[in-house]
């Protein structure tokens, strides 16, 4: 049986209060397998990107369970919850998030530093990343000598740096050309060929398509998992 890295469990979140509050979330029930691959779709307002950041731990339930790795986070002080997220999730996001006034190299080693990692450890690790993304030769380049698909490999090796079990992508795409967009998504499967655990959330058809698993969120909730 595939061991559950995330598990959703009537997850509701509301936002604001009286007669302006809103349901994004509605009895949420969804489940995360070590070795998935699942694309989000879904209609802005859907819930999907709330569902997203609950995943992440940048957002808390009103009420529900969410297990990651077995542990209820949503009881986790703050503190507890940064340490998680540095350490089980990587995240890549449609704008990059790079640091403008540092290398390539020196970006992918950030997560390292809050982790604790020793130096020497860290650029070593933060090169094999960059290669293991295609970018061996680009480690010594600041954000703005890097094309947006360089960026992106960037960001992608840095989410990766810390070995989660969990790597969440928001519309990872979203800001690329569609030649780019391929090598990119190319580069999702590789990662997802060697073992890594992948959710991604797009509104791109093209994009979904190449996860293994498409689940269709309506009004808070999963209406549909279809396998690819």
């Amino acid at each position: 049986m595939k061991k559950s890295v995330a598990r959703l469990t009537n997850i509701n979140k509301f936002y604001g209060e009286g007669s302006v509050k809103v349901k994004a979330l509605d009895e949420l029930n969804l489940e995360v397998y070590q070795g998935d691959y699942l694309a989000v779709m879904g209609a802005s307002g859907s819930g999907k990107s709330t569902a997203m950041n609950i995943l992440g731990c940048l957002d808390r339930p009103t009420n529900g369970t969410y297990e990651l790795n077995g542990t209820a986070v949503e009881k986790l002080d703050d503190d507890l919850l940064a340490d998680i997220r540095n350490k089980e999730l990587g995240f890549v996001f449609q704008q990059f998030h790079l640091l403008q006034e540092v290398s390539a190299l020196e970006n992918v080693m950030l997560p390292m530093i809050y982790a604790c990692v020793p130096s020497l450890e860290r650029e070593k690790r933060a090169e094999e990343a960059l290669k293991r993304v295609g970018l061996g030769n680009r480690m010594t380049n600041l954000p703005n000598q890097l094309s947006g698909g360089q960026q992106q490999r960037v960001a992608i090796a840095r989410a990766i740096i810390n070995k989660p079990s969990l790597l969440l992508a928001d519309e990872p795409t979203g800001a690329l050309d569609s030649k780019t967009t391929e090598d990119v998504l190319n580069l999702f499967d590789q990662l997802h060929s060697q073992g890594i655990t992948i959710v991604l959330v797009t509104h791109e058809d093209n994009v979904a398509q190449r996860a293994k698993k498409i689940a269709r969120f309506r009004d808070g909730k999963v209406i549909e998992i279809t396998h690819n």
